[in-house]
């Protein structure tokens, strides 16, 4: 179904556009679409996100879980489309709730989403159609046998919760445990505390090698990928300390990364692109934005994770690099017509740097007031998404979670990284920390000799 643009008395009637989540992510969706012409922005949050609420004609607070809520929203409010940032509300079925009230959501329905939130069904489906990229696995609820099966693999494991843990809930033997023993207690607390929501663990072998983010647009039938990202989730410089939901993220200008070829681009979007078909098959057509989360490593690549949405703080390298008209897509991803797009995407290397709260990855310090001088901001070139805040009185305050971020978005890696860095002196805090060493010189380095040493390139 494509939208139609009604002319009414030679005036035109903008189309209504609700985007679901109040993070920097769908900030970053909401600053996009605000670029098409005939736009009423509406929102849905469960923080008050300050740059969502400029460009939003009306927004609604609200848990983005509560359906039955967003879905009286929607229909008293006439809303035409809806766009969906995180996975939460995917999983709790909003798509579907919406779909039956004829909306139309470029967003993938509960049973098509299961690619990210059950992982069990992900890795079952990669091995059903036989897909690229697999790691050997199993899932478990029974302590003893899960001990069994990583004292087969030598201990060399990754460690997961079954179901959403908000990209904090992976384990890696030699990264956050050392023995055998360890890893048994994280299991333990994963069955018996229903880690991710179950009583069950997914446990993989260890892919040794280097990750990278690879996001697309899919109608469903094929898809649009979408320029290389390389997120860093470790809390510390040198992809050190505790996992975050993510510190921040690069992307180069070629669409490509120092360590990813051609080759190996076409061959993870060969991947990406099977696994749609795969869900096409198992009668949940994926319809929205996706990411697979990929390591390369001396047998190419392997999949991590797939997610059914766009990445925080991924998106935020790639989206503002997009020339074509955003709701254009959307209609090409609801027709199933991309295969007949051509996107143009500026040919531009972007770094994102997450503010955070201190403590954040342990325990994070709440309430703080962080100070912003928005006009230096601007000036410096770089790009300001709000995250996870508090907005009272014209201030903004740490929550538990991420608090903002800043992009720079310039021709070179350096000079992005730069801009990126120019835009930061402009937030001050007492209780704020930024992971600066991304989209150094000297961690792209850092980078390319671990490839090296493990003899991938």
């Amino acid at each position: 179904m494509k939208f139609i643009f009604i002319n009414i008395n030679a005036g035109v009637v903008n189309i209504k556009v609700l985007v679901v989540g109040g993070g920097a992510r769908e900030h970053a969706i909401c600053d996009i679409i605000k670029k098409s012409n005939n736009i009423d922005l509406y929102s849905v949050m469960s923080n008050i996100n300050p740059g969502i609420e400029a460009l939003s004609k009306e927004y609604l607070f609200e848990k983005e879980t509560e359906i039955d809520r967003i879905g009286e929203y929607v229909i008293n409010k006439k809303i035409d489309l809806v766009l969906i940032g995180p996975e939460s509300p995917l999983e709790a079925g909003l798509a579907n709730k919406l779909l039956s009230n004829g909306v139309l959501v470029c967003a993938p329905t509960k049973e098509a989403a299961r690619i990210e939130t059950d992982k069990e069904w992900m890795r079952n489906i990669l091995k059903k159609y036989n897909i690229e990229g697999q790691l050997q696995f199993e899932c478990f609820k029974d302590i003893d046998k899960a001990k069994n099966y990583i004292e087969d693999l030598n201990g060399q494991v990754v460690i997961k919760p079954i179901g959403l843990t908000g990209g904090k809930g992976v384990r890696v033997s030699g990264d956050h445990f050392n023995t055998i023993d360890e890893g048994i207690d994280y299991i333990d607390k994963i069955i018996n505390k229903k880690i991710g929501g179950k009583s069950k663990v997914l446990i993989e072998e260890k892919a040794i090698g280097e990750e990278f983010t690879l996001q697309a647009f899919s109608d469903g039938i094929s898809i649009i990928p979408l320029p290389l990202v390389q997120d860093h989730k470790r809390l510390l410089p040198g992809d050190n300390g505790p996992n975050t939901g993510g510190m921040g993220s690069y992307s180069l200008s070629n669409g490509l990364l120092p360590f990813i070829s051609k080759s190996i681009y076409e061959e993870s979007a060969a991947i990406l692109q099977k696994i749609i078909e795969s869900l096409y098959q198992e009668k949940c057509k994926f319809i929205g934005p996706i990411y697979g989360q990929f390591m390369l490593t001396n047998e190419g690549p392997k999949i991590i994770e797939i997610n059914a949405r766009f990445g925080d703080p991924e998106a935020m390298n790639v989206l503002p690099l997009l020339s074509t008209d955003y709701i254009d897509l959307c209609n090409a991803m609801l027709d199933e017509t991309l295969s007949t797009k051509k996107i143009k995407i500026k040919k531009k290397s972007t770094v994102c740097k997450y503010v955070v709260p201190e403590g954040y990855g342990t325990k994070s310090m709440t309430g703080e007031k962080i100070m912003l001088n928005i006009e230096d901001i601007i000036n410096s070139g770089s790009k300001l998404y709000y995250a996870s805040v508090n907005k009272k009185n014209d201030h903004i305050y740490t929550t538990s979670s991420r608090s903002l971020a800043l992009v720079g978005i310039s021709n070179s890696l350096s000079s992005a990284e730069m801009m990126c860095e120019d835009g930061l002196k402009f937030i001050e805090s007492e209780h704020i920390y930024i992971r600066h060493d991304i989209g150094t010189t000297e961690l792209m380095q850092m980078k390319m000799d671990k490839i090296k040493n493990l003899n991938i390139i």
